[in-house]
């Protein structure tokens, strides 16, 4: 193999990896931006999910003292009256 062919060899192996570099490159940021979507989209469900929990406990709450403070069975009038 001559010199002018194995310089010849080299390039087209070194354009190959430059190549596969490239490709690799692009779809670490592809990735890098689709990890980064996500991220954001996590942290607003995760803020929905805690207004969720705390309307929910409040409801609880209004549930709780609504029951304790209406009148029960032994507290209204018969109809009678």
């Amino acid at each position: 193999m001559g010199a002018e062919q194995a310089s010849a060899d080299l390039a087209t192996r070194l354009e190959a990896l430059e190549s596969r570099l490239a490709y690799q490159e692009h779809w670490l940021d592809t990735l890098d931006e689709a990890v980064a979507t996500q991220e954001r989209r996590l942290a607003r469900l995760e803020r929905i999910n805690d207004l969720m929990q705390e309307k929910i406990r409040e409801q609880q709450r209004a549930l709780q003292e609504g029951e304790a403070t209406a009148p029960g069975p032994a507290d209204e009038v018969p109809p009678h009256y």
